[in-house]
């Protein structure tokens, strides 16, 4: 497989209604090929949008949402939220890890994770390692 050209960004707020669906049609992608990500197939792309548009609304307003888009969309994606506690305010989750299949075996999933990673030291977060 040829490795593919992939800009990734983070999805600035609020959310337009085709980054929602390509974010849906994204998660249902990854639950109807085995993914576990929090879902049992089969998994609606209804179902996957409300999902999507109710966790970015609920989400912390240091939290960051990266995409990867190729010529065709959304085909990965990764999250980062601080964590909750006011005695932690270095810490955070990075959560949801998807890459579409058509972009799995490209390195996507690495770029994803060195970017986030990146974007979490510029907020100010400690990186920890085991």
């Amino acid at each position: 497989m040829t490795k593919q050209a992939h800009m990734i960004d983070q999805l600035i707020l609020p959310v337009g209604d085709s980054d929602l669906r390509a974010l849906a049609q994204l998660l249902v992608d990854a639950v109807g090929s085995g993914a576990a990500v929090s879902f049992l197939a089969p998994l609606t792309l209804d179902r996957a949008e409300d999902w999507w548009r109710r966790t970015i609304a609920a989400s912390h307003s240091g939290a960051i949402f990266l995409v990867a888009r190729d010529v065709e969309g959304i085909v990965g994606t990764v999250q980062l939220h601080p964590a909750w506690a006011p005695n932690q305010p270095h810490r955070a989750d990075i959560t949801k890890l998807l890459v579409h299949r058509r972009s799995r075996r490209t390195g996507l999933g690495t770029q994803l994770m060195q970017t986030i990673e990146d974007a979490a030291r510029r907020a100010g977060f400690r990186l920890l390692t085991t």
